[in-house]
């Protein structure tokens, strides 16, 4: 579903990924991990065609990015540290915008659907200026996956998240995923990213060094694999 080959992304002088080749096929999750600066959100944001590749090739679905009409974003649902909604309306008037936006028949069944998922129902007519980051955060997750699309890519959804709302992310991961939807999900949390993915991989100065099944390494190697790549300063 996601196919990248000989990824490169320079910004002047700068390298951010460095010969990046990546295959997440469809139903499958998969956590990257990577210390700031490692080039995890200038990945997203190429995949999500938001950014250009310097070099190489990207494919989604099959479809090279550089190819593709503006229809191919309607099969991705982003999650970004921006969470893209609007402070002055409410929860649901948010989600009914993006409705219109992707043409979604019986939007308000759906838009009701995706508030109950995220645990926002019972605040959906208050502002979105009164909800906390992490019911902003959830609001954006409901965003993401309002129009079911077969590809999600989130960039830290966990951030500002309690352990709660951690554990209803979790759930709707796991729910997302079993429905054969691609998710490419970035954390520092190796712990929580171990737990929720199939798959985890380590991106560091730019290059994916470290690419194995969750199931082939425990949290704890997890954790020395990323100090052996990355010291001491594991999260």
């Amino acid at each position: 579903m996601i196919e990248v080959r000989g990824l490169v992304k320079a910004f002047g002088r700068k390298v951010a990924l460095r010969d990046i080749d990546l295959t997440v096929p469809a139903g499958q999750t998969l956590a990257l991990f990577g210390p700031n600066g490692a080039g995890k959100t200038t990945l997203i944001r190429i995949l999500a065609m938001l950014s250009k590749a310097t070099a190489g090739t990207v494919r989604i679905g099959g479809v090279e990015t550089t190819q593709a009409s503006a229809d191919l974003r309607r099969y991705i649902g982003v999650v970004s540290h921006a969470p893209l909604v609007y402070d002055s309306l409410t929860g649901e008037e948010n989600l009914r915008f993006f409705a219109r936006m992707y043409d979604l028949v019986d939007a308000r069944e759906r838009v009701r659907e995706v508030l109950e998922q995220v645990g926002l129902f019972h605040r959906r007519h208050d502002p979105v200026r009164t909800y906390s980051r992490g019911m902003v955060q959830r609001l954006a997750i409901a965003r993401a996956i309002l129009h079911d699309p077969p590809i999600l890519l989130l960039d830290e959804p966990d951030t500002g998240l309690d352990q709660q709302a951690a554990e209803m992310l979790h759930r709707l991961i796991r729910q997302l995923g079993g429905e054969r939807r691609t998710v490419l999900l970035t954390t520092h949390n190796l712990e929580r990213g171990w737990e929720w993915a199939d798959r985890v991989a380590l991106l560091v100065n730019g290059r994916i060094v470290f690419d194995t099944p969750s199931s082939a390494v425990s949290a704890a190697e997890l954790r020395e694999v990323y100090r052996s790549h990355v010291g001491e300063s594991t999260p």
